[in-house]
Parts: structure tokens; sequence; C-alpha cells
């Protein structure tokens, strides 16, 4: 499966445009946009963008959109997988943007309603995990450590994130590729490969 991965929009349609063209060169067979799709909403803008994309596209929405953002997704033709988990073409996503830590803590803690399955392949975030692509422009990390502690419980092969404009990229930790993939400072996201061999690329 071929995955196209990219993150703060921030409702620009000059970034969405990048996200069309990059669709349009690279065929994807999966669009996934890891939250921050408008500038604290409304929820009319994040449809109007999100209905541009072609294709299967799944979310989450990030730290600054708003409430009504959740209605302009369900209204979109996009899906919103944040506190879900879904099974798309025999791979396992789990939508879990790390705004909230009561929520990331309830999935460690087992009292999520969320049923996972043994395996998980994919976690799609808006926040990175601690220590991973998560550098702030004075060096520090700002990732959660709430998600680190569910990354390496749930040992997924790949992670998907964004929020940290500064820190696009890519890294191993165990046996997880954790991918900043924000358009925030540069570069549109990442191609991943999803085979049996993991291939990223960044797109700039």
């Amino acid at each position: 499966m071929r995955v196209y991965a990219t993150a703060d929009i921030h409702g620009s349609q000059y970034r969405l445009n990048q996200v069309l063209e990059t669709i349009e060169i690279e065929h994807p067979d999966l669009i996934i946009i890891c939250g921050d799709i408008t500038q604290f909403g409304p929820g009319e803008v994040a449809r109007h963008l999100l209905d541009q994309i072609p294709g299967e596209v799944l979310c989450v929405p990030g730290n600054i959109d708003t409430p009504d953002v959740w209605h302009g997704i369900e209204k979109s033709h996009a899906e919103n997988i944040h506190r879900r988990c879904i099974n798309h073409k025999g791979l396992s996503f789990l939508g879990i943007n790390g705004v909230d830590d009561a929520e990331t803590e309830l999935i460690l803690t087992g009292d999520s309603d969320i049923n996972l399955p043994i395996t998980i392949d994919v976690i799609v975030s808006h926040v990175p995990p601690y220590g991973y692509q998560d550098k702030v422009f004075i060096g520090m990390h700002s990732g959660s450590k709430l998600l680190l502690e569910l990354l390496n419980n749930l040992q997924p092969r790949l992670f998907l994130c964004g929020h940290i404009h500064e820190d696009p990229g890519y890294t191993c930790h165990n046996n997880t590729v954790i991918i900043n993939c924000s358009m925030g400072k540069r570069g549109r996201g990442a191609i991943i490969d999803l085979s049996d061999k993991l291939n990223v690329q960044m797109i700039k």
C-alpha cells in the first residue's frame, strides 16, 4: 500500500494545493492527514479542504481544530479515526491525536472503549511521541510521554504525526518508524510504501 501522510494544513488553500500536486504525482492508495486541518476552524473550512482531496482519506483533528471541525470532517468524504481503530485493506490503524492526555491514558490502562486488535500496524496522531521528531526551534523535546509509552506498548510498524513544524522527518525506535509529516515549515509530508519492507520518502 502506498500512503501519503501530511499534517498542518492550517486552513491554507496554498498548502492544500501542494497536497493535491503531490497526490497527482505520487498516486497514493491512501491519504492520511495528521491534524491541524484548519486554523481554529470553522468546520466548513475542514469540509471544503478535505472534499478537494481525491481518493480515500483518513484523518485526526489537531490541537487547534475546534470542535466544529469534527462536524466538518463528518460532512466531508474523509474519515475521522480519532479514538477509533479501523482495518483498511488488511492493515490496522489506530487514531489517537495525543492532544488530550486523558484519552491516551484510557488506552494505556485498558479502560478505553476502543476494541484493539492484537497487532496495530499504524498509529495516526497529531502530537509526536516524546523524544522523536519533536524538537522545537530552541532544541527542546516537546512530544508526549504518554504517546511514547503507548508506542512502546503497542509497537506498531509506523507512527504518523505532525504538530512540531520545525522537525519534519523520520526516525526509528525499536521496530517502529516514526514520521513527522508536518508541512508547517518545509516539505509536503511523506510517501510511505507499506509492504513487507517499509520505505519512506520525505516530499519537499
